[in-house]
């Protein structure tokens, strides 16, 4: 099999959502075949039923149907033909955009919409383009927040723009997470690559609770765990990136985390290793999340391209920008606890 071609990062990513100018050009068209006679109004065409046009109008409706699928079955199988191949690009951290949109994607997809049924509540306040920080909390026992938090920037912005997270070292020596969390963008969680990323215009995601706010007990939920030492925000700075805060709710409750095995924890070389009013106890069961209703907003952005060149060298400027977003993402916590109904609703 051949290798993957490696291109640069800095193109811009497609909007799925811009046909108005196709719109556009076809009222242009048709303006131009009307007549030079303005004022009279032509008759309003009668439609008609697939019965009254007859069977060979009334069979047009199937066949482009067919049509339809045709293409489908012929896209599919040029996309195996590239993977095959190896007539696929990457970027320089593995990302595989096209491997991304069509296959991983799809498979997330089905819990963001009807599993999960996720609402999103600012997504214009995510820049259409250029670099900037998304800051969220990070919870649920398992990182699915992470996963719904990249299908919300995807699907919902008008620009379809991608989202790459910053994860922790144990991601990357799993197998087959791995690899998957390369080809869909996800990178180390360290200042250098973060940077990198965000000079190039890229949206960078970052969950600074890490395992202790992944890991915490049911008690604890929807309580922010320390935001480490602004590293985040020294990164944001450097870039001259806008920081955009994000606050999930609904991923607390799909793995009401009751007990911590440390014993078992230490021996698989985990962090923790949860118990559950349903795992271990039910087995593979026990693994099934709870259908719980989210909300994914997003703050406004704090922008950071106004500061001093040696602003990220001021550890009380990090300090402060640090406990501005960590409030204002608790705050819109809680404010999104009060206007929920129920956890499941």
């Amino acid at each position: 099999m051949a290798d993957a071609k490696v291109i640069p990062f800095g193109d811009e990513p497609r909007s799925r959502r811009g046909t108005g100018g196709s719109r556009a050009g076809a009222g242009k068209r048709s303006g131009a075949r009307k007549s030079g006679t303005q004022g009279a109004l032509a008759p309003v065409p009668q439609q008609r039923t697939p019965a009254e046009d007859g069977p060979q109008e009334a069979a047009k409706e199937p066949e482009e149907q067919g049509g339809g699928w045709e293409r489908r079955i012929a896209g599919g199988l040029a996309f195996l033909r590239r993977r095959i191949t190896g007539d696929y690009e990457v970027d320089e951290f593995g990302y595989d955009r096209e491997l991304t949109d069509q296959v991983l994607m799809s498979m997330i997809r089905p819990f963001y919409e009807k599993y999960f049924r996720v609402e999103v509540k600012g997504i214009e306040n995510i820049p259409a383009e250029g670099g900037a920080l998304i800051v969220a909390n990070h919870s649920g026992t398992l990182p699915l927040d992470g996963l719904m938090l990249q299908a919300a920037v995807h699907d919902e912005h008008p620009a379809g723009r991608h989202l790459r997270l910053l994860a922790a070292d144990l991601v990357f020596v799993l197998p087959v997470v791995n690899e998957l969390a390369r080809k869909a963008g996800h990178t180390l969680a360290c200042a250098e690559d973060a940077q990198a990323l965000l000079e190039r215009g890229e949206l960078v995601g970052v969950m600074p609770e890490g395992f202790k706010g992944i890991g915490k007990p049911f008690s604890e939920r929807y309580k922010l765990q320390r935001f480490g030492r602004g590293g985040f925000v020294s990164t944001a700075l450097r870039a001259g990136a806008p920081i955009v805060p994000c606050s999930i709710v609904g991923a607390e409750e799909i793995y009401p985390m009751i007990g911590n095995s440390k014993t078992l924890a230490r021996v698989l070389g985990f962090p923790y290793f949860p118990i559950t009013p349903t795992f271990p106890w039910l087995g593979p069961l026990g693994a099934v999340p709870l259908p719980t209703k989210w909300t994914i907003q997003f703050g406004e952005p704090i922008e950071t391209k106004d500061y001093p060149a040696d602003a990220a060298e001021d550890p009380m400027l990090m300090f402060n920008l640090t406990d501005q977003v960590r409030e204002q993402i608790q705050h819109t916590l809680y404010k999104l606890l009060v206007q929920r109904r129920s956890v499941f609703f």
